[in-house]
């Protein structure tokens, strides 16, 4: 009897570890396919991703040929001289003068001339 009870018990541990086995492997599968499902999704829902940015131009620089004629270098112009407050004011109540403005009409005129 010993021995039937024996086998017996050596099935059921048996069988525990079967079902054990083939619970973890069906949760093994499971997860991964539930987060499979939940990729999918996620796209549908995100607008799709800006496009590149146009490749950078490159400009290849010019040669210097050694029978070429030299090129002139550009002159530059010099700045222009600003004239002083004062000497605008001169200049101004020169031509407020010459255009025949009495004194207080010469002073208003100069003050505006000067500040342009």
């Amino acid at each position: 009897m010993y021995v039937q009870a024996n086998h017996i018990g050596r099935m059921l541990i048996r069988s525990a570890h079967i079902g054990a086995f083939a619970l973890a492997g069906l949760i093994a599968v499971a997860l991964p396919m539930r987060a499979a499902i939940a990729q999918d999704v996620a796209p549908q829902i995100l607008p799709p991703p800006p496009p590149p940015p146009p490749p950078p131009k490159i400009e290849v620089p010019v040669v210097p040929q050694m029978d070429a004629a030299p090129v002139a270098p550009k002159a530059k112009r010099a700045p222009s001289v600003k004239k002083s407050f004062g000497q605008r004011i001169d200049d101004c109540l020169g031509e407020a003068a010459a255009a025949g403005l009495g004194p207080n009409e010469r002073a208003a005129y100069s003050r505006a001339c000067a500040q342009r």
